[in-house]
């Protein structure tokens, strides 16, 4: 067994092993050994001989461990652990002091006094100190029990270090992902805003009138209808141009108060039925078939035809959903919501990210709205959504198919611990 550190005394080392006498015996020839060494020594060879002169010896010779020698052996490893039991300062010219930390880079230890300049001067404060441990703390190896004792926590801080940037690494790769997704549906966008634009700036097709010639036999009445039917479809085009816009779907609006009956029994609504919070709190309400399982609430107004529009505002909130909804909904239960399952909802599901209910589900950024404003044209398939403090349009489902009654939808989302305790208002609708 190899020594581990320090000098040790020729005189009390097995030539064999090259360590402290462990049970010392002596040969005829009065050379020593650890009993065990020299046995070892003479099964392997069958050949009982001395290691150190190679005497040999005609028959196996009776040994004794020497009772002397192991006293002195174990007066020496007595003192070498009292030695060895502290670590001393590398940099004491006399009497050595106990060391107090020990630097990795400078591969010493160090003594209060000269611990010093690691404080104070700035290239040396980069260097790492560290306290004893195993009260030696540069070394690497146990003799003891033949372990690796700093190594394995040297190990084991590199591979959590490893994992954590591994991790860090996945959420910047996600980040990346979800930046190049956005910046890609941004600039699709931009391309159907050009597109649209390009449309209603460009001129219709015209016919030169000038080079017809009027017959006197020509019918003036087929002449005068075909002018009213060109008139009509003028004020079709421009009636669908105007509608466009917040201010044309504001001339629709409706008085909408929250149903009771249909809230979920952790919701709050005041008195007026114009504002909805989530409490928290289970609270005792009548079993209604009408009622949702989730944090949503209906109005009592339905709509099967026509256009109407309502405002709800939305400030100081990072969760919550509006829209419509089918009368014939799932209220029970886990609730998927997407048009074919009755649903057009536009929510925040953390600040400034927005998500739509649509199939497939749509995401995208937006700075916080303080209202929204949500138009519907039944027969025109269509659900809006709009900033009304900027008059600016934030989302449309078109093209959709309504069969059942339509009702104003409110989700004002989980309270977070008070984060988002902010009712939904009901907002009475002014003209911008």
């Amino acid at each position: 067994m190899a020594s581990s550190s320090g000098p040790l005394n020729e005189e009390l080392q097995c030539s064999i092993c090259l360590d402290v006498f462990t049970d010392p015996v002596t040969t005829p020839c009065g050379h020593n050994f650890c009993k065990t060494c020299l046995n070892k020594c003479w099964t392997i060879t069958h050949t009982c001989f001395c290691p150190l002169c190679k005497e040999t010896f005609s028959r196996r010779p009776a040994i004794k461990i020497n009772t002397t020698l192991r006293e002195v052996v174990q007066h020496f490893k007595e003192k070498l652990n009292q030695e060895e039991s502290e670590v001393l300062c590398d940099f004491c010219d006399e009497r050595k002091q106990k060391a107090v930390k020990s630097c990795l880079t400078c591969q010493s230890s160090y003594c209060e006094t000269h611990l010093e300049p690691h404080h104070r001067v700035p290239r040396l404060k980069k260097h790492t100190l560290i306290s004893a441990k195993h009260e030696r703390p540069l070394e690497l190896f146990c003799r003891d029990d033949q372990t690796c004792n700093q190594l394995l926590q040297t190990q084991t801080d590199v591979q959590q270090m490893i994992q954590n940037r591994m991790k860090k690494i996945q959420e910047i790769q996600h980040s990346v992902e979800l930046r190049k997704r956005n910046t890609e549906e941004e600039k699709s966008a931009s391309e159907n805003v050009n597109c649209m634009y390009s449309t209603l700036c460009s001129h219709p097709h015209t016919k030169n009138w000038t080079e017809i010639s009027i017959d006197s036999d020509v019918n003036v009445y087929s002449m005068h209808r075909a002018l009213t039917q060109l008139k009509k479809t003028h004020e079709t085009l421009n009636e669908k141009l105007c509608q466009t816009g917040l201010d044309w779907a504001q001339k629709f609006a409706v008085d909408v108060t929250l149903d009771p009956d249909t809230a979920a029994s952790y919701l709050i609504l005041s008195d007026d039925g114009k504002q909805v919070s989530d409490g928290d709190i289970e609270q005792d309400v009548p079993e209604n078939p009408k009622r949702f399982d989730d944090c949503c609430v209906l109005a009592k107004e339905g709509f099967r035809s026509g256009r109407f529009y309502y405002e709800v505002q939305v400030e100081g909130k990072s969760d919550w959903n509006l829209g419509v909804v089918r009368e014939s909904i799932n209220r029970k239960g886990e609730i998927s919501p997407s048009p074919e399952n009755g649903f057009w909802l536009l929510g925040e599901v953390t600040e400034n990210l927005y998500l739509v209910s649509d199939n497939p589900f749509v995401t995208f950024f937006l700075e916080t709205p303080e209202k929204v404003g949500v138009f519907v044209d039944y027969e025109e398939g269509l659900v809006s959504f709009y900033d009304v403090e900027s008059s600016s349009h934030i989302y449309s489902f078109t093209g959709q198919t309504f069969t059942d009654k339509l009702y104003p939808y409110f989700g004002p989302g989980d309270n977070d611990a008070g984060k988002n305790s902010n009712p939904l208002i009901i907002s009475p609708v002014s003209s911008n």
